[in-house]
């Protein structure tokens, strides 16, 4: 590429230098298939404009992207405590586009004089028609 200059000094880069003389001047650039100019005004009083302003980057936000809680509920008002946290905590959760949210329920009872029969039957009965995932009785 070849650069040419009028009213000054041109390097062959194309870093431009002006003259003294106040004036428009053209600089070119051209190659064997290609050519292309551009006109400098050169002022005595004229300021150069300062660069402009980059974007200052906006605070940064961050991305929560995962939500856990626990809770122990009172055994006496169970039903109610969980409602109150379907309503105000899990509604807020599983009505965000996209969110998978999965609710465990855990239940750990000691029973210091050990668990009747029929209750034994009626618990395990009871969480398998629940699908419960795991449950069971322990011995000390």
């Amino acid at each position: 590429m070849s650069w040419t200059a009028t009213g000054g000094a041109i390097q062959s880069d194309g870093v431009f230098t002006a003259g003294e003389a106040v004036g428009e001047y053209a600089v070119t650039a051209a190659t064997d298939t290609q050519q292309a100019s551009m006109v400098v005004i050169v002022s005595k009083d004229a300021v150069p404009p300062p660069p402009p302003e980059r974007e200052k980057p906006g605070p940064t936000v961050r991305k929560l992207t995962r939500f856990h809680g626990t809770v122990t509920l009172a055994s006496t008002r169970v039903g109610r405590d969980a409602s109150k946290i379907a309503d105000e905590v899990i509604a807020h959760l599983a009505g965000l586009v996209g969110a998978d949210v999965q609710v465990t329920l855990e239940i750990a009872a000691t029973i210091p004089q050990g668990a009747p029969e029929n209750v034994v039957r009626t618990a395990t009965e009871n969480s398998r028609q629940l699908k419960f995932t795991s449950q069971g009785f322990e011995e000390e």
